[in-house]
């Protein structure tokens, strides 16, 4: 009980650094990698949108390959911090005041809180959907390295950004990609808990049936 807690508990903590860290970018016009990335893409094409709201809509349709391959654990995980970060994203954004005086600012702080939050999220075992689902799935999968999809992906965004945004937005946006990896490059370690261990035992009974 006290192990499904902390867990809990992390993933709020995580989603409110990410939420943080998004509307920081996004208050900048700014752009970031992953599904958020994209997210704040859509948001151009529509504006009488929220982030939060686009945000959720863009994972719904990986939640089947999460549940099918990844197992209800770890999609319930998932989806409630999918939920969280929309929510807080939302309630940031109507109710902070989150301007900085230079985008370079917003997009090493942004990027730095946004790469803490999802090293406390790897540590639940959770994750915010989207291009991770698919990154994990292509690994177990088709033996594509989840890294490797993870960086084309956030190439991918940044090319977009070029269609989307002027050129020195995304130069400065590139900050923030940066401050991402490298916090999660240096922070992001196993979490080995009981509840990880069983959440491990049943991806591998999983993929076992598959």
């Amino acid at each position: 009980m006290k192990i499904r807690a902390n867990q809990g508990l992390a993933i709020v903590e995580a989603c409110l650094l990410v939420a943080l860290g998004v509307q920081l970018i996004n208050s900048s016009a700014l752009l970031v990698g992953g599904t958020a990335g994209l997210g704040l893409i859509v948001l151009q094409f529509v504006p009488e949108a929220t982030f939060g709201q686009v945000f959720f809509v863009l994972n719904l349709p990986f939640y089947w390959v999460a549940i099918k391959y990844l197992g209800w654990g770890f999609t319930g995980r998932t989806f409630a911090a999918v939920t969280l970060l929309s929510v807080f994203s939302d309630l940031i954004e109507h109710n902070v005041s989150l301007q900085l005086s230079h985008p370079l600012i917003a997009s090493v702080l942004g990027g730095l809180l946004i790469g803490l939050g999802l090293t406390f999220l790897i540590r639940a075992n959770a994750s915010l959907g989207g291009i991770t689902i698919m990154a994990v799935f292509l690994e177990r999968k088709l033996g594509i390295n989840a890294a490797r999809t993870t960086l084309a992906t956030d190439l991918v965004v940044l090319a977009l950004g070029f269609i989307c945004f002027d050129a020195l937005t995304v130069c400065y946006s590139i900050a923030a990609f940066l401050a991402v990896g490298s916090v999660m490059g240096r922070y992001r370690k196993p979490s080995v808990t009981p509840a990880v261990l069983a959440d491990n035992a049943q991806l591998e009974a999983d993929a076992i049936k598959v």
